[in-house]
C-alpha cells in the first residue's frame, strides 16, 4: 500500500512533547501498512483487528492502547491510504470521522 502523507504522522509525535510516545507506534503501523495489500476492508481486520471500519473506505485505527486514534481514508482498487486525522481519543470524539 501506498500512505499519503509520512510528514502528517512524523509532524504529530514531533511538534507536541505529550505525543511523543507516539512514533514508534505509528512507525511500526507505517512500515506494516507498506507491506500490505488489502484489496478490502476485511483484509485491514486481518491485520489490525481492532480497527474500526467505516463507510466509504474509512478507516479507524488505535494507537498506543487507543490513546491516539488514525482516521484513513482507504482506496483498495489503487492501494492508497490517505491519513485524514491523528489526534488524541478526546480530540477525535470532537471530529466526525466519516467526513474529516
Amino acid at each position: 500500500m501506498r500512505i499519503l502523507s509520512l510528514p502528517t504522522l512524523k509532524s504529530f509525535y514531533e511538534e507536541t512533547a505529550s505525543h511523543t510516545d507516539a512514533k514508534t507506534p505509528l512507525l511500526t503501523w507505517h512500515s506494516h501498512v507498506l507491506k500490505a495489500n488489502w484489496l478490502e476492508p476485511a483484509d485491514v481486520k486481518v491485520d489490525f483487528g481492532n480497527a474500526s471500519i467505516l463507510k466509504e473506505g474509512r478507516v479507524v485505527f488505535n494507537i498506543v492502547g487507543n490513546k491516539y486514534r488514525l482516521v484513513t481514508s482507504i482506496n483498495y482498487p489503487y492501494g492508497i491510504v490517505f491519513i485524514k486525522f491523528i489526534g488524541t481519543h478526546k480530540q477525535y470524539d470532537a471530529i466526525d470521522a466519516q467526513t474529516i
